[in-house]
């Protein structure tokens, strides 16, 4: 019982990490994993090289040059290219989901919601127009109420498939 709680709190505490790392790359240039990991230490969010090395790994993250010259961080471009990291992720931290007319509300674990909702956006189904996420729940807008129940057996397929 105690191994699964402390399991559940590190996949939360890495879910955190990786919605922190994406902030910050979307904020300010990064060149180098040692700069990823002091400013997510200062953002209370100590990790060591190897940790940040394997975050970037799973975020798929690259290098690209920015105008001054320099190789800086950035999300990939292709969208959910690795669907099954998505799914872990929604699996982990997914509880249940409702639909109203064309508008989904998502319940998630405890501080989990900005993840879920970012897998969500990433993913750039036509069908959706976008997430508000709090701090356990989800609203998603989607084009109709067709599309909704679309879009729940998607998500319901990434849940079983993982």
């Amino acid at each position: 019982m105690y191994e699964q709680f402390i399991e559940v709190k590190d996949c939360e505490m890495k879910l955190k990490r990786h919605q922190k790392i994406i902030d910050l790359i979307g904020r300010s240039e990064i060149e180098t994993q040692e700069e990823l990991a002091r400013r997510l230490h200062e953002a209370g969010f100590p990790a060591t090289q190897a940790t940040v090395s394997r975050d970037i790994r799973e975020l798929n993250l690259r290098k690209e040059i920015n105008r001054e010259g320099r190789s800086v961080y950035v999300p990939a471009r292709e969208p959910a290219q690795d669907t099954g990291r998505y799914a872990r992720v929604l699996r982990d931290a997914y509880l249940s989901m409702d639909a109203a007319q064309n508008i989904l509300v998502i319940r998630t674990a405890s501080g989990m919601a900005m993840a879920v909702a970012a897998v969500l956006d990433e993913l750039k189904w036509e069908e959706v127009l976008g997430c508000i996420a709090g701090d356990d729940t989800i609203i998603c807008v989607v084009k109709s109420e067709e599309h909704s129940h679309v879009v729940m057996e998607r998500l319901r397929a990434f849940l079983e498939n993982v």
